[in-house]
């Protein structure tokens, strides 16, 4: 008897181990600050620049089938 209960207190404290680490990890998480969204490399846009001068936007209809 003296074993089963060693055995259930033993799976009680893991458990409740487990828990808490769970827990502190979500805590953790929760603290560290959000990396500002910048892009590293920017592109032109389409209002006018592009990087070939003789280049024009042209669009096409899409064809019936």
């Amino acid at each position: 008897m003296p074993r089963l209960l060693a055995a259930a207190v033993t799976c009680v404290l893991s458990a409740a181990l487990a828990v808490g680490a769970a827990l502190g990890i979500v805590a953790l998480l929760g603290v560290t600050p959000d990396q500002p969204n910048v892009p590293l490399v920017t592109f032109p846009t389409s209002s006018g620049t592009s990087l070939d001068p003789g280049a024009t936007a042209t669009a096409t209809p899409a064809g019936k089938r």
